[in-house]
């Protein structure tokens, strides 16, 4: 080639820019920064007129070199901008900023954070630097040689080297990139980065840690609801710090008896806090020590003695000591201590006879067992509430035993009481304590559930949800909420943020089978309900879920074998029924229809529904659905996406019973 001709320049890596158009000001001089530095910035502001904003943003998202993703207090609650973040996180190109300090929203906090809320726009500050060097490590981009010495002529034909390409690019497909070399390469750019200071001070990561059930050492087996519970309610304190990444009580109790360490390890923590208690009449001793798993250190260790009516002081400095000693780690002394700001107690009390009593409610709600075990249970919030009326947790958790009373009966008359109960107390919780996650999310249960009313339910859910962001439990609920309706991605989404949290919780995995199954995915169906097997083999309606994704994917008599593993009654003579059906047996089929019929009448309207569907006769199951409204039976939740009901959608009634449900 002459030393005259052009040399094509190397294509500018693109760059994907993810935030809330309420932060352009902010926005900018990142978007310039990066131009400058010989990127190909994509933001919304570049789209033409007219231009199909959807499937614009999609391809970018999809082929871009790295997603850069500006996380504010307006942006942590965009879905557009967690949904681009998602998939930067899938694709394992996310580079997270803070421009105002605010921490990355749950799920996003393993990436290490670059708070850039002091940046004076400057490309020749540090923080612009460390931009750069952010970007180029997940971007696979080199970073600009050293000028050379100055030379008196050009070295005859030379030529740039070739820039490395970008990520993703043609030669390999996305899914091997992300799964093969691409991560890895990631991985090591990360590494490098920390090494070189790219992220200053790691102040926005979070510390992860399990609190096992404190041993109960009173010698009387009776009082082990309050050991239990005096961890338990240290495990919610400690939660709510978002500088801890606390494992949910689900998975901290389902390996209980294991050795310590393992549990931690199953978990995936790096911190134990354990503890033992002790207690006469009127006076308390709880021991507690925070070990290290990796080498065994005892990292924070004391004893506390005091008179039973002190134990809420015991626990704030129990609480306290932890998270400084843990936060310490990744922040300053006064970072450690302002991150305690979020532990203060959310609707507790301070008197103790009503203390014990929640633990007592609270023991029998973990115990899950339905029937009596709730209506006790019940009985010991009603009794915190008479030693304490302004005591929200036990309001909530009164409403909560409420709406499962509810579910279990059998009576329309008592169902409906229960309902307006719960709605009550849920109320009351609220109006007591407006931080209180679980009096909005049972006023959201009763609302969906009891009155079918899924736009009242809604506010609920979503404050509930932003409210536990750190409860695997809730938001295992919250999900399945999200599940009914249109939202699936965003269903999806949750479940997977409370599997993280509760990794060994056999009804998270349960709930995300149900979450999978109503979005019509019968493989992770059958995936989740087996792992929720694994950890739980008495775990009820998991092969009811199975048999009916068996059933979808055209494997009739797989899914009449699963039926008749199902403990639920009513969900196994409902997969009896349709599995019988596809199979041609009209007589079996009939058989659990007319047993479903004897057993429940009125009470199972939605289930008999599903199975004259399935059965072909959809006049008769148009009918049943009808007769479930008037009814207010709760199945009907399941109508918008139940794939049982699928021979009913081009039905103008059935459209416009989805009308009437709000759907």
């Amino acid at each position: 080639m002459e030393s005259g001709d052009d040399i094509p320049a190397p294509p500018r890596p693109v760059l994907f820019v993810s935030y809330s158009r309420t932060d352009l000001a902010h926005a900018r001089p990142v978007i310039d920064l990066l131009e400058q530095a010989g990127f190909d910035a994509w933001w919304d502001g570049r789209l033409e007129g007219g231009e199909n904003y959807l499937q614009t943003t999609e391809q970018t998202l999809e082929t871009s070199a790295c997603v850069v993703v500006l996380w504010s207090a307006t942006s942590v609650n965009s879905h557009w901008v967690r949904d681009e973040a998602q998939r930067g996180r899938e694709r394992g190109c996310l580079v997270p900023l803070t421009i105002d300090g605010t921490m990355a929203p749950l799920g996003f906090r393993q990436f290490q954070l670059l708070d850039i809320s002091g940046w004076d726009g400057s490309p020749e500050s540090p923080e612009a630097a460390r931009i750069l060097v952010a970007v180029r490590a997940k971007a696979n981009v080199a970073s600009p040689a050293p000028a050379p010495a100055p030379v008196l002529a050009p070295p005859v034909n030379s030529r740039p080297a070739p820039a490395p390409p970008p990520a993703g690019g043609l030669a390999l497909s996305r899914r091997t990139l992300i799964i093969g070399g691409a991560a890895a390469a990631g991985g090591a750019g990360l590494l490098g980065a920390w090494q070189f200071g790219l992220f200053g001070s790691p102040a926005s990561a979070a510390i992860s840690m399990v609190v096992l059930p404190f041993g109960n050492e009173t010698g009387d087996p009776d009082k082990k609801y309050f050991s239990d519970g005096l961890s338990r309610e240290l495990r919610a304190v400690l939660a709510r710090n978002p500088r801890l990444k606390v494992a949910a009580p689900a998975s901290s109790n389902a390996i209980e008896g294991e050795d310590d360490f393992a549990i931690g390890r199953k978990l995936g923590v790096s911190n134990i806090l354990r503890g033992g208690v002790q207690r006469d009449t009127d006076r308390v001793r709880v021991s507690t020590e925070l070990v290290a798993i990796e080498d065994g250190e005892v990292l924070w260790a004391k004893s506390f003695d005091s008179a039973l009516e002190d134990v809420f002081a015991v626990q704030s400095e129990i609480a306290e000591a932890v998270a400084v000693s843990l936060v310490a780690e990744i922040a300053s002394d006064a970072e450690a201590k302002q991150s305690l700001a979020a532990q203060s107690e959310i609707g507790g009390t301070q008197i103790v006879e009503a203390y014990e009593a929640f633990l007592r409610g609270m023991a029998l709600y973990d115990l899950g067992a339905g029937g009596d075990s709730t209506r006790s249970g019940l009985a010991q919030f009603d009794a915190a509430i008479a030693a304490d009326p302004d005591y929200a947790a036990a309001h909530a958790m009164r409403a909560t035993m409420l709406l499962n009373l509810a579910v279990e009966s059998n009576n329309a008359g008592e169902t409906r009481r229960l309902f307006a109960e719960a709605i009550t107390a849920a109320k009351r919780a609220i109006a007591l304590e407006k931080r209180l996650a679980q009096g909005h999310l049972a006023l959201g249960f009763a609302l969906n559930n009891g009155q079918l009313n899924r736009a009242a339910a809604l506010p609920s859910y979503q404050i509930a949800e932003r409210l536990g962001a750190g409860d695997g439990d809730l938001l295992r609920q919250v999900a399945t909420f999200y599940s009914y309706g249109a939202e699936h991605q965003r269903a999806g989404q949750i479940i997977e943020t409370a599997l993280e949290l509760d990794p060994l919780n056999a009804r998270a995995f349960r709930s995300a089978g149900f979450v999978a199954l109503l979005a019509h995915d019968y493989p992770k169906v059958i995936s989740r309900m087996e792992r929720a097997l694994e950890l739980n083999p008495t775990l009820a309606s998991v092969y009811y879920a199975m048999a009916v994704a068996r059933l979808m994917q055209g494997d009739a008599a797989g899914a009449l074998a699963l039926a008749g593993k199902e403990r639920t009654p009513i969900f196994r003579l409902t997969a009896t029924a349709v599995a019988a059906a596809r199979l041609g047996d009209a007589a079996g089929s009939a058989k659990a229809f007319d047993q479903t019929l004897a057993d429940y009448g009125d009470a199972a309207l939605y289930q008999q529904a599903q199975i004259k569907a399935q059965q072909g006769d959809k006049a008769a199951a148009l009918g049943l659905l009808g007769r479930a409204i008037s009814e207010g039976d709760p199945g009907l939740l399941w109508a918008p996406n139940d794939p049982l009901l699928d021979p009913l959608r081009g039905e103008p009634a059935f459209k416009d019973l989805l009308i009437r449900l709000g759907s």
